[in-house]
């Protein structure tokens, strides 16, 4: 079975909800990664050497970061469902969603965060303004990031769109906050946010 580490508050509530797209079973591990007098095992270790959640463990693999065990789980328990096969012509477009949300979205909201003076020329995730700019764009007349199916970059995506206008981050758009409303609706979604408030 499926062995999740897992915080509460962090970016673990998308290991869940991925999770809970597949269908799979799977226990949780809690790691207290606030306590400053924690031991982590070598288990957790195994699969996190930063000590960062989320971070997994399936039989002999190891592994950490949302959008790897997002890329996983849907490779190994949902190909062609929540992430298109190999051979599809829509995998590259799913590949570059996938991931960005730690290349592009994250930096540029701790840019924001910081107050730090954006900088698109030297910055490869651009600017704030420009990562919103080119979600709305991707997702303008479509459902789901990838057409019409809901798939695993909508689990990294979703995730941030909605942390975002849950913090008074995200611009007045009525294409991202259909979205944001879209993924909030997804039962496994719901499952996730309950877990992480229980």
């Amino acid at each position: 079975m499926i062995k999740l580490y897992w915080a509460s508050k962090t970016r673990s509530a998308r290991a869940i909800w991925m999770l809970e797209e597949t269908g799979v079973d799977y226990e949780v591990d809690v790691v207290d990664i606030r306590s400053p007098e924690r031991k982590d095992s070598a288990e957790f270790r195994r699969a996190s050497p930063m000590g960062k959640v989320p971070a997994l463990a399936d039989g002999e693999l190891a592994m950490s970061e949302s959008a790897a065990l997002c890329l996983y789980l849907a490779d190994r328990y949902a190909p062609g469902q929540l992430a298109p096969a190999l051979d599809d012509p829509s995998r590259g477009k799913f590949l570059y969603w996938i991931m960005y949300t730690p290349a592009v979205i994250e930096p540029a909201m701790a840019e924001k965060f910081s107050g730090a003076e954006p900088n698109r020329g030297r910055n490869g995730w651009g600017d704030f303004a420009s990562m919103i700019e080119t979600l709305e764009a991707g997702l303008d007349g479509r459902e789901w990031i990838v057409g019409d199916r809901f798939t695993a970059a909508d689990v990294m995506l979703g995730s941030s769109v909605v942390f975002m206008r849950l913090f008074d981050m995200l611009p007045e758009s009525e294409t991202l906050s259909a979205y944001a409303d879209r993924c909030l609706a997804r039962p496994a979604y719901q499952k996730a946010m309950s877990f992480d408030a229980g």
